[in-house]
């Protein structure tokens, strides 16, 4: 029979004092990370007397809003070796690192688009981009009043006109 040294009596000892690892050892609690939340709702813009109008920096661009006041939306139809798309820009202040559907409504359509919390020019705007043939552009393919809504950016009734369903076709026809 061996004799235990006294360094195995030690190392035994220290073993004897710790139970064996469990299945409740590895619960750790997690430091709570601090909730975020989104801004408050934005109330609709009135849009009396708003119009279409051709942006005076980009022929390939139009833009909504009453004159003589910052617009409340954009559409660029942007084209390139591939098919045309068709980007849609609400002036609107959105979270960063957001998304959500913009919501087109009327000319007998209704439409869905994802749009995401886009900085542009130091401002942080909802914008999103399709395919300008993508079927969710119908409501602008007619020349009576319809509405766009983001949850949170508020509804914009956008005035009846031509020129949405002009630049729509203009834009699919490249």
């Amino acid at each position: 029979m061996r004799t235990l040294t006294p360094a195995l009596i030690a190392l035994l000892a220290l073993t004897a004092c710790k139970p064996p690892p469990a299945d409740a050892d590895m619960a750790r609690e997690l430091p709570e990370a601090a909730p975020t939340y989104a801004s408050e709702p934005l109330p609709s813009p009135k849009t009396e007397g708003a119009v279409w109008a051709v942006s005076a920096k980009d022929k390939n661009r139009i833009v909504y809003g009453v004159p003589g006041d910052p617009a409340l939306m954009a559409l660029s139809c942007l084209s390139d070796e591939r098919l045309p798309r068709f980007q849609i820009t609400r002036m609107s202040p959105a979270d960063e690192g957001a998304g959500a559907m913009l919501a087109f409504v009327g000319n007998g359509h209704i439409g869905r688009l994802e749009v995401d919390a886009t900085e542009v020019r130091g401002q942080t705007i909802w914008q999103g981009e399709t395919l300008a043939a993508d079927a969710a552009l119908e409501p602008l393919a007619g020349p009576r009043q319809l509405t766009a809504t983001i949850p949170g950016a508020g509804m914009v009734t956008l005035n009846p006109s031509a020129l949405p369903m002009e630049f729509l076709q203009n834009c699919r026809g490249r």
